[in-house]
């Protein structure tokens, strides 16, 4: 069971930004405050820093998607808008692996799934489950299935 030290660092980081009266920062804290909250309720139980961890990995994913549009449709103001977010929630991810890491994790993950015969596209999802275990929050999923299926293909 993961310990709970994500959402007091948030509530810390939303009063400083207060303080400071830093309202981009300020806006990005407690968009993500609300959506932890509202699983919360939704889910009738206080999360653990891994359920956390996982909203905070959408909440990038979704401002990684963003800046490829609006940088796409020439919005640059906005893609920098959505730059800075993604700077914020990044501080609440646990610290990136280094290329060699995700290296490893997918080298070891295609052994033991080849290891129990599966080769090829149904691989695909028992790798990057096994992946995705390992090095959750630390690594952008998308850049490593395209590595896997590079790998596997």
């Amino acid at each position: 069971m993961m310990s709970n030290t994500l959402k007091p660092q948030l509530a810390d980081a939303v009063k400083t930004a207060m303080r400071a009266k830093d309202a981009p920062r300020l806006g990005t804290l407690r968009f993500l405050q609300a959506a932890i909250k509202q699983k919360e309720v939704d889910e009738r139980r206080e999360l653990d820093d891994a359920e956390v961890i996982a909203i905070i990995e959408k909440q990038v994913k979704q401002r990684r998607e963003s800046i490829a549009a609006f940088e796409q449709a020439g919005r640059a103001e906005t893609a920098e808008q959505e730059k800075a977010e993604l700077t914020v929630l990044q501080e609440f991810l646990p610290q990136a692996a280094a290329a060699e890491e995700v290296e490893a994790a997918i080298a070891s993950a295609i052994a033991q799934v080849n290891g129990q015969g599966i080769t090829g596209a149904p691989a695909m999802g028992k790798v990057m489950a096994l992946v995705k275990a390992e090095l959750a929050g630390r690594a952008d999923m998308s850049a490593v299935s395209a590595q896997v299926k590079a790998r596997l293909m």
